[in-house]
Order: structure tokens, then C-alpha cells, then sequence
């Protein structure tokens, strides 16, 4: 849990239990704009992303690694916005913007994990395009259950320690002064600029370990895709370098996505955070989440047609 401050070095600093939860704008007016906003997406991503995972669950003809890949990632974008943005909307709505150091170190921990663990995904989709472009007579083999399952596991596992490292590096800091965070949920930079102890160890591991979790994924999947558009061009058929393209296309925009706004938050230095890296925080932690099941089902047939036969109750009828 954030220690609370029990031995105080001077007289101006004092203790403090909890942390209040300002939010972007303390406009009256702005704030019920937000909320509604807020709730409207929320409602929107949790639909989409329920409306996968069950398409994808009661549909044998999506019961493939591509879909396995993507109905964790709807599940792991569910999660991640039900972690922060119900706490937003009623900070929002009521005059409580009061949350507790156990409670706000809880939000950070699952946002950290979570965002790594959107991450790897990602980077465990892009493997399988490259495999399924690039080496397709070994597709089967190469993506078998048990390499899926023990993909998704190494994805988990890393984020959680992901998570844990940060979290418990939290521990270590000192809060005094101010308890005010005008921002919208426990965000690691927030709460580091909050700090009046040093904070330079957190912050070179928060590099550093973002390094490994973010930029070597992003390094994988970028060869990956290297080859995956080699591949294409070596295809004498038009019709089937589209067809190929296409079956990469969501999944490009959904990284280019992820990675624009994440990068302009946390590659630089605490110093020059601002709003307007809030607003790249919002970008990554509402809107990318809400936008992933339009994106992946915009242009497929395959997800068109689960779509249609789990609302017209097929994909029930199956189960009974």
C-alpha cells in the first residue's frame, strides 16, 4: 500500500490518507459534458468488446489463433476500462473525488499490468500474420493450442510482474503537500510529480523496463512485418496481395493507434509531462479500447457473419 507519511522532515509537510481526484476541468459545466462523454464510451466499448468475446466463443468457424488473440485483447480492453473509468464517472458526477492510497495504488497496478498486457498481445497477433503470410504450410503446426496457450501465459506472466515492479516501487515513495491530482485516474507520472521524495529510481526503471515490454515488441513487430510485405509483394495475383494485406490491416491500425498515443506519454522525461499528454493518456485509455472491436470487425466477413448469427440467437441455440 502508498505509505502514508509518518515522520515528517519539515513543518510544511503532512500526512495524508487518500488522494482527490480533480479530473481534467473543474468547470461545473465541463464536468457534465465529461460525464456523459465518459459514459457513452464506456457503455459503447464495454458492448463491442462483450459482443466479440461471445462471437468468437459460440462460433466454431472463428476458433482459430487470430480470433484466440483477439478475443483476449477485447477481454484485456474490458478490463482496463472498467478499472478506471467507473471511479471517473462518479468523481465526476458526485462531490466524492476522494480515492485511498490502497485504492489508487490498486488502479495503478491494473492499469500498468493491463497496458503491457494490450501490448504483448499485440506483439502475439503480429507472430501470427507473420506466420500465416510468410510460412502458411506450417501454419497449423507453428500455431498449434499448446503454442497459443503458452504465448498468452508468457504475455500474463510478464505483465503481472510488469505491474508488480512499478506498484511496489510506488511503496517506496513519499507523498506530502498537496494531495490534489487533476487528472482523471492514478497514472504513474501524476503520481511520481505528486512525490516529495526522489523519485529517480522509479523513473529510470520505469524506462527501462518500458524498454523491454514496449520497445522490443514494437522491434519484433515491425520485422514481422517487414517480412509479412515481402511476402505480399512476391504474390503475382492482385486480387491476392489484397487479400492478404487485408487480413493485417486491423491489426495495423489498432498498433499504429496504441503506440502513437503511448508513445507521446511515457518516452520523454517526467519533467516535461503536461496536459497535453493527458489527453494522449485518455487517447490510449478510453479511446483506443473503444475503438479496437469496430476496427477488427469494420471489414471482416468472418467477424460480419458472428456478429449477425450471435444476435439472431444462432450462436445460443448451439449451446442448448
Amino acid at each position: 500500500m502508498l505509505r502514508t507519511v509518518g515522520k515528517m522532515h519539515g513543518s510544511n509537510q503532512s500526512g495524508v490518507s487518500e488522494f482527490l481526484l480533480l479530473g481534467i476541468s473543474e468547470s461545473p459545466e465541463q464536468q457534465r459534458i465529461l460525464f456523459w462523454m465518459f459514459l457513452s464510451m464506456y457503455l459503447v466499448t464495454v458492448v463491442g468488446n462483450v459482443l466479440i468475446i461471445l462471437a468468437i466463443s459460440f462460433d466454431p468457424r472463428l476458433h482459430t489463433p487470430m480470433y484466440f488473440f483477439l478475443a483476449n485483447l477485447s477481454f484485456t480492453d474490458l478490463f482496463f476500462v472498467t478499472n478506471t473509468i467507473p471511479k471517473m464517472l462518479v468523481s465526476l458526477q458526485s462531490q466524492n473525488k476522494a480515492i485511498s492510497y490502497a485504492g489508487c495504488l490498486t488502479q495503478l497496478y491494473f492499469l500498468v499490468s493491463l497496458v503491457a498486457l494490450d501490448n504483448l498481445i499485440l506483439a502475439a497477433m503480429a507472430y501470427d500474420r507473420y506466420v500465416a503470410i510468410c510460412r502458411p504450410l506450417h501454419y497449423t503446426t507453428a500455431m498449434s493450442p499448446g503454442l497459443c496457450i503458452l504465448l498468452l501465459t508468457l504475455c500474463w506472466a510478464l505483465s503481472v510482474l510488469y505491474g508488480l515492479t512499478h506498484t511496489l516501487l510506488m511503496t517506496r515513495v513519499t507523498f506530502c503537500g498537496s494531495r490534489k491530482i487533476h487528472y482523471i485516474f492514478c497514472e504513474m507520472y501524476v503520481l511520481l510529480r505528486l512525490a516529495c521524495s526522489n523519485t529517480q529510481v522509479n523513473h529510470t526503471v520505469l524506462i527501462a523496463t518500458g524498454s523491454f515490454i514496449f520497445l522490443a515488441p514494437l522491434g519484433f513487430m515491425i520485422m514481422s512485418y517487414v517480412c509479412i510485405v515481402r511476402a505480399i509483394l512476391r504474390i503475382p495475383s492482385a486480387s491476392s496481395k489484397y487479400k492478404a494485406f487485408s487480413t493485417c490491416a486491423s491489426h495495423l491500425a489498432v498498433v499504429s493507434l496504441f503506440y502513437g498515443t503511448l508513445c507521446m506519454v511515457y518516452l520523454q522525461p517526467l519533467q516535461s509531462y503536461s496536459m497535453k499528454d493527458s489527453v494522449a493518456t485518455v487517447m490510449y485509455a478510453v479511446v483506443t479500447p473503444m475503438m479496437n472491436p469496430f476496427i477488427y470487425s469494420l471489414r471482416n466477413k468472418d467477424m460480419h457473419g458472428a456478429l449477425g448469427r450471435l444476435l439472431l440467437g444462432k450462436g445460443f441455440q448451439r449451446l442448448t
